[in-house]
């Protein structure tokens, strides 16, 4: 049996030197064999050298669409050197922050002007170095498994980035005799992912570590048609998508994706309706969810979907390498069936977060169940629980709990539901602030020609969740708003959230008549920040709970100076039906007031 490769600079030079005229990367019209990648590599990795490049230093990486990037990342990991990439499109400032976090003193790019001031860093244009005198033979520079191979920032809650020190031996378990995919030569990837989000480790190492070739996009590719077309053009055969992508590819038809041999999805949970479409549609593609932290390079748990899904999809299995343990709050063992916290160890483990030592002993704790002495655990803080059958089921966050009402909600299981309803193909909920505290709300993309609505969406979360957990709001989307990594862009969903009536509606609109119907209909506007209440809406569908109703109660008794009670809400609960109750009551304390008058004005008086 031979021996795993130390690091990925010896795994790449192996692969060279047994299949060197096989294309490694194609970009447009550039096209580098493995021997001319491993050459070019090795005369920029003597250069950095020259340059004082020492062992573990960080080199900052400005390429997303060019073969200069493969040839840097290369470059530097033979010179000893660890990588941080950077995307371009993000504001200086931020990019400054990076740079001076990692301490980098190299920026290589394919001509891109600096970013950031002058003296933060050197700026390097591979494109335009002279590198013809140096050579084109490996540095030979000893690398052992634990040594940096990049550093993959992620943010931080108090909002300061921090970067996970991922080491060579890592990103070699994730794409080196992995049970979750079989790569071959004949293999072609693509790289959608930002050198700057971890996905790309996979795209990047997973073909030229096992002899298969890497396409890059000569520009970043801006829609789904665009994505379609590079897959067709180039025969890929292995494609990642982020789970946002996943489900805009399923919404268009899934376009271009019937030559994969394997598709993998993940990021974020994924919906069942589209799980099940690919199954039926493309049968003869090998979907996998992929699942796991930047702490723990890329892919944690993978399962390869095999049957239709029903309820919510898996993240599965520990991949080779990897350790999983469900924890509670003290750090012991639940049951099968039982929420925990999920924590992982193993090959795939960051060393830590750099230059910060708190956080790392935070995140990275001892593993009182490791067969060897000195094994540690990274708290993902994520909700896991393992069925019966061995596969684990993500529930949510554990920072993603809130109070909604006084009871405790975690959001990402309230997600998880709404994305297992079966007209909804991509969803998520947020967090929002309203006058009675906060409040859920829920966005979706429903299936194509299903009769869906915003109102029939929460009633079918009320049969699943208790009242509290159902989002006072639902609304519908053509498709998700996502980030540059191509996941939800939850910033975004804030403004999609408007005033309107939802759709849906037991009730036909009918605008109100009477000045009761008119005052109950702008009192609930007002405190259910809607607009265009009809006489016959229902508070319950229109996202109304027993806060709300007990704040109208006491708007429309100030109003009124009547005597209304929360029940009368609760047995009159349309428009119409409260402001009868209230005409009714107001005449009764009207003839009230009037016989208390002649009272008062009697005989006697």
């Amino acid at each position: 049996m031979t021996a795993p490769d130390p690091s990925i600079g010896v795994a790449f030079a192996r692969v060279a030197a047994s299949a060197p005229e096989a294309v490694a990367v194609r970009c447009g019209e550039c096209v580098l064999s493995y021997a001319q990648l491993d050459a070019r590599a090795n005369q920029l990795a003597h250069y950095l050298l020259r340059r004082g490049l020492r062992r573990e230093a960080p080199v900052a990486v400005v390429n997303d669409h060019s073969a200069a990037l493969v040839i840097s990342l290369l470059a530097i990991i033979k010179a000893g050197g660890c990588y941080l990439g950077l995307d371009g499109r993000q504001p200086a400032d931020r990019i400054a922050e990076l740079l001076a976090v990692a301490g980098v003193g190299f920026v290589l790019t394919d001509g891109c002007e600096p970013l950031v001031p002058d003296g933060l860093a050197e700026w390097l244009s591979v494109s335009a170095l002279d590198l013809s005198a140096e050579p084109s033979t490996d540095p030979g520079i000893a690398i052992l498994p634990e040594q940096l191979a990049y550093l993959g920032f992620t943010s931080g809650s108090t909002g300061v980035p921090k970067a996970a020190m991922i080491p060579h031996r890592a990103v070699l378990r994730l794409v080196k005799d992995t049970n979750f995919v079989t790569v071959g030569q004949d293999d072609v990837f693509l790289q959608l992912a930002p050198v700057a989000f971890d996905a790309s480790t996979l795209e990047i190492w997973a073909p030229l570590l096992n002899g298969a070739t890497l396409v890059l996009p000569s520009e970043s590719p801006d829609d789904i048609a665009a994505i379609a077309e590079l897959v067709r053009a180039n025969d890929v055969t292995v494609l990642w998508l982020t789970a946002g992508l996943f489900h805009q590819f399923c919404n268009a038809g899934l376009p271009g994706l019937s030559g994969l041999r394997c598709l993998m999805a993940g990021g974020d949970v994924l919906s069942v309706s589209s799980v099940n479409r690919v199954l039926a549609e493309l049968p003869r593609v090998a979907l996998i969810n992929g699942y796991g932290p930047t702490e723990n390079t890329t892919f944690t748990c993978c399962y390869p979907i095999t049957d239709e899904q029903s309820g919510r999809v898996p993240i599965g299995v520990p991949i080779t390498g990897t350790s999983v343990r469900l924890l509670d709050e003290d750090r012991r063992p639940v049951a099968d069936g039982q929420p925990g916290e999920l924590c992982t160890g193993g090959l795939g483990l960051a060393r830590g977060y750099l230059g910060r030592p708190g956080l790392t002993a935070d995140r990275f704790v001892p593993d009182p169940f490791a067969p060897t002495p000195g094994g540690r655990l990274y708290r993902t803080g994520d909700l896991v629980r393992r069925r019966s059958d061995g596969m684990l089921d993500f529930l949510g966050r554990l920072d993603d709990q809130v109070k909604i009402r006084g009871f405790r909600v975690e959001v990402g299981e309230v997600e998880v539901v709404l994305r297992g309803l079966a007209e909804i193909k991509d969803a998520a909920v947020t967090v929002q602030q309203s006058r009675f505290g906060r409040r859920l709300v829920g966005f979706a993309v429903v299936d194509e020609g299903a009769c869906a609505s915003p109102t029939t969406v929460r009633r079918s979360l009320a049969q699943r969740l208790p009242d509290y957990a159902v989002p006072s709001r639902v609304v519908l989307l053509a498709e998700m708003p996502l980030n540059r990594n191509g996941k939800i862009d939850r910033s975004a969903l804030a403004s999609r959230c408007g005033r309107d009536r939802p759709a849906g509606l037991s009730s036909v609109h009918q605008p109100p008549c009477t000045e009761f119907e008119q005052l109950v209909a702008e009192t609930w506007e007002l405190l259910l920040d809607l607009d265009g209440v009809g006489v016959d809406d229902d508070f319950f569908e229109l996202g109304g709970n027993s806060l709300i109703a007990t704040a109208i109660v006491s708007e429309l008794t100030d109003v009124l100076g009547i005597q209304l009670r929360a029940r009368h809400l609760y047995e009159h609960s349309t428009v119409a039906e409260l402001a009868g109750l209230l005409a009714a009551l107001h005449e009764a304390q009207l003839a009230t007031g009037a016989r208390m008058t002649a009272a008062a004005t009697g005989p006697l008086s």
